[in-house]
C-alpha cells in the first residue's frame, strides 16, 4: 500500500485572524499613548538628583548644574542634554547616568585629577592642571602642594576649564603617566619648549624626554636606569632618553655607578 498523503495545510490556518490584527494593533496604540503620556506628562518628573562619586565640593556642582532637569520627566532626561549642562564644571573629566524611577536622577561623576602646578611669572598666579591637561581651578596656596612646577610667562592665555597648549597638555600627559611608577626623587619642575620636554627631579637631575612621542617607553627607560644607578642624586646630571634605544646618562662616577 501506498503511504498515506499528509495534508497540506491550508493558508488562511496560517495567517492570523482579523480579529487578532486588530487587537495587536490596538496595544501597540495602547503602549504608544502610555510612553507619550509618561513622557510629556510629570508621572515620572524628576524630584531628586542623587550625585555620586568625586569631591562633596563637585558633587554640589553637579546637583546645582542639574537643577534644571527637577520637574522634567526621567524619559526626556538624554546624555547630550546632561552632557551640555556639565560642560561648564572643569573638575568633572566624565560621568555617567541612570534613570532611577519613578523620580530619581542619578549621576556617578569621575573628577579630573590633578598633576601639575602651574606658575605665571612675573606674578603669584597658581593654577591647577589635570591629567588631561585642563585648567581645574585657581591654587590659593602653591606652596602647600607637592605638585610639581610648570612655569609660564605672563602672555600665556591660562583660564578656568580651558585646555592647555599641546606642549604643556604633554607635560600634564608625561606626569599622569608617572603616577604610578614615579621617578627616583619625584619630579620638582617641569620644563617645555617647542620640541623639548625635561623633567627637573627634586635634587637638580633633568630626565630629558625630547618630543611628547613614545613618552611611556621613554619614561620605563629612564625608570630602569634611574633605578638602577645612583645618577638621580646627582645635581649635575642628567639622563637623556629622547631618543629610547640609545639613551645617554651624564654623571659623576661616584654618583652614577
Amino acid at each position: 500500500m501506498l503511504p498515506a498523503r499528509r495534508g497540506v495545510p491550508e493558508i488562511g490556518r496560517l495567517t492570523p485572524s482579523g480579529r487578532s490584527i486588530v487587537v495587536g494593533v490596538a496595544l501597540l496604540l495602547l503602549a504608544a499613548l502610555a510612553y507619550i503620556g509618561a513622557r510629556e506628562t510629570s508621572v515620572f518628573a524628576v524630584r531628586a538628583v542623587d550625585v555620586r562619586g568625586g569631591t562633596p565640593a563637585l558633587r554640589a556642582q553637579v546637583r546645582h548644574a542639574l537643577r534644571v532637569e527637577l520637574g522634567t520627566s526621567l524619559l526626556r532626561v538624554s546624555g547630550d542634554g546632561i552632557d551640555e549642562e556639565l560642560a561648564a564644571l572643569p573638575g568633572l573629566r566624565s560621568f555617567t547616568y541612570d534613570r532611577a524611577f519613578p523620580h530619581t536622577l542619578r549621576v556617578v561623576v569621575r573628577p579630573e585629577q590633578p598633576v601639575l602646578v602651574l606658575r605665571r611669572v612675573p606674578g603669584t598666579e597658581a593654577y591647577l592642571v589635570s591629567a588631561t591637561g585642563r585648567v581645574i581651578r585657581p591654587l590659593a596656596h602653591p606652596r602647600r602642594s607637592s605638585l610639581p612646577r610648570l612655569w609660564v610667562t605672563k602672555d600665556v592665555h591660562v583660564a578656568v576649564g580651558a585646555e592647555l597648549s599641546p606642549v604643556t597638555a604633554a607635560a600634564a600627559k608625561t606626569l599622569s603617566v608617572l603616577r604610578g611608577a614615579p621617578l627616583p626623587g619625584g619630579v620638582h619642575v617641569v620644563q617645555v619648549g617647542a620640541s623639548e620636554l625635561t623633567l627637573v627631579l627634586a635634587s637638580g637631575f633633568e630626565v630629558r624626554l625630547g618630543d611628547d612621542g613614545d613618552l611611556r617607553l621613554k619614561l620605563a627607560v629612564a625608570q630602569r636606569i634611574l633605578r638602577a644607578t645612583r645618577a638621580a642624586s646627582d645635581p649635575a646630571g642628567y639622563l637623556d632618553v629622547s631618543v629610547p634605544v640609545r639613551p645617554v646618562l651624564s654623571a659623576t662616577p661616584q654618583v652614577g655607578g
